[in-house]
């Protein structure tokens, strides 16, 4: 995990400099903690996709910790928030799957945000982890997406189950969870379409999907993963809140956090949607996606060793 670690914290340089560099910048240099500097912190967390909300509360938490514990200088004040956002983004949540009989993940998100790329290094992950699994290609509007699918499936020896350009989404997912208890699958993994220009077909498509899962196997699906794109900032945010209304997200994947500014919004999204965040990719090999670790995310961040001393 090291290794991962050392990658984390180098992916996370730029979002480092925007965010914490910034705040360092609002507690150096100051003589006491006043008004003004409040004031200066919320604007920068604000303008660091962190959104209104979480900044606001954040620095709410921040003064009563001041009081508190007594704390008149403002050199003390980055660890106390470094604890505050380790406080906010919770503890890891692992994948929920299903203690008996195939684990259904549907998988949601706009295009253009890595969604098929996840489903494929995830897949990859929990065939690795001894599981079997397979891929359902439930985006039938673009047949770039099926292909890509299929790619990731060659790649990895995982089958996907398709049907042609067009066909109903519902029907292919139908297909994957028949195929998935007939030959003892541990794992299956649906993708969706991702067109956000009408809402009211995006949610009837993905109730339909839902409806038809939860008919074949009770409880399904076990996950209802959101991928989203770290670059996009505040845009992620407005989508987890329309993804969480729609589809009953459950769980979050973050990619392209390496190389961002906007690394931020990674709280702003547990702030504001308490959805967790569950998986995070920094790269582009298959080993990039991995399990969150808020209290990993948070040492990278702030420049700080991890929970085993690795810098």
């Amino acid at each position: 995990m090291a290794g991962f670690f050392a990658k984390l914290k180098e992916g996370l340089t730029k979002t480092r400099e925007n965010f914490v560099g910034k705040i360092e910048e609002v507690f150096t240099g100051r003589k006491k903690i006043d008004e003004e500097l409040y004031e200066e912190l919320e604007e920068v967390l604000i303008r660091s996709d962190v959104g209104v909300t979480t900044s606001f509360e954040l620095v709410e938490s921040l003064r009563k910790e001041v009081k508190k514990r007594k704390i008149s200088a403002p050199s003390e004040l980055t660890q106390v928030l470094q604890e505050l956002i380790t406080e906010l983004l919770g503890e890891e949540e692992t994948l929920n799957l299903a203690k008996q009989g195939p684990s259904i993940i549907l998988v949601v998100g706009v295009n253009g945000v890595g969604k098929t790329t996840t489903i494929g290094k995830l897949a990859n992950k929990l065939k690795k982890d001894g599981k079997r699994v397979i891929m359902a290609a439930g985006d039938t509007f673009r047949a770039a997406a099926i292909d890509q699918l299929e790619v990731w499936g060659e790649r990895s020896g995982i089958e996907v189950i398709k049907q042609r350009e067009g066909a109903d989404p519902a029907a292919v997912a139908y297909d994957a969870v028949q195929a998935a208890k007939s030959r003892s699958i541990d794992v299956v993994i649906v993708d969706t379409a991702g067109r956000l220009h009408n809402k009211v077909n995006l949610m009837e498509e993905l109730r339909k999907v839902k409806r038809v899962i939860e008919r074949e196997i009770s409880g399904a699906p076990h996950e209802v993963l959101l991928v989203l794109d770290a670059t996009t900032g505040q845009n992620a945010l407005q989508q987890a809140k329309l993804f969480q209304e729609v589809a009953g997200v459950t769980g979050i994947v973050l990619t392209k956090l390496d190389g961002t500014a906007k690394g931020g919004v990674v709280l702003g999204i547990q702030g504001e949607t308490q959805i967790p965040v569950k998986w995070i990719g920094i790269g582009e090999g298959l080993e990039d996606l991995r399990p969150f670790v808020p209290k990993d995310f948070a040492a990278a961040l702030f420049n700080r060793p991890d929970e085993e001393g690795e810098f």
